[in-house]
């Protein structure tokens, strides 16, 4: 499917959290694996992960697209798994809540960079990783509260490359942020 010049697949935060992985989440839309495959990262080296992404940021130099199911493990009770063949992805940072427009959570961020090599003598590289998984609000057991319940059986991830230029991923209105779990501090997007 070829695309006119200058097209780019750059969807927000927002319109991943309330969109996409929704959708996926409740199986509404059988398309969405042409924009956003479903595929393990963990069990692809980062660079090869590119020729996995969807046909509409197949192309794309910048960033690439994935639906990542729950692993056994995780399943089970567990933590994941975030090792490859060649390293493992390493969390950085507290995760963060992300806001929709009308400031109401709908997902928590968690941010990676990969590590090529065993973790004794490994080195951080250029790509990172944004980890999203989706929060609902469910009803409680009394049928009065809505409680907000974390969507762990799948997540969305953005695979990209660290650029070194100053470009924000998240398009925003000014003045809206995620905040840092367990803090009341806004943090830039």
């Amino acid at each position: 499917m070829a695309h006119p010049p200058g097209y780019r697949f750059y969807p927000t935060e927002e319109e991943l959290l309330s969109f996409y992985l929704p959708n996926e989440l409740e199986g509404r839309r059988d398309d969405l694996h042409r924009v956003i495959p479903v595929v393990n990262v963990y069990q692809h080296k980062p660079w090869h992960l590119p020729k996995e992404a969807g046909e509409l940021c197949r192309g794309d130099t910048e960033q690439w697209f994935f639906f990542v199911p729950k692993q056994e493990k995780e399943v089970k009770g567990g933590r994941p798994s975030r090792m490859t063949a060649t390293g493992y992805w390493k969390a950085t940072g507290s995760p963060t809540y992300v806001y929709s427009s009308n400031n109401k959570v709908i997902g928590l961020k968690k941010t990676m960079v990969f590590y090529h090599g065993k973790s004794s003598g490994s080195k951080k590289t250029k790509w990172k990783m944004n980890e999203y998984r989706a929060i609902k609000e469910e009803l409680d057991a009394t049928k009065m509260f809505l409680v907000p319940e974390l969507q762990n059986q799948l997540s969305l991830c953005r695979v990209y490359v660290i650029s070194g230029s100053v470009r924000a991923f998240d398009r925003r209105p000014l003045g809206l942020g995620t905040y840092e779990i367990g803090s009341s501090s806004l943090l830039s997007s």
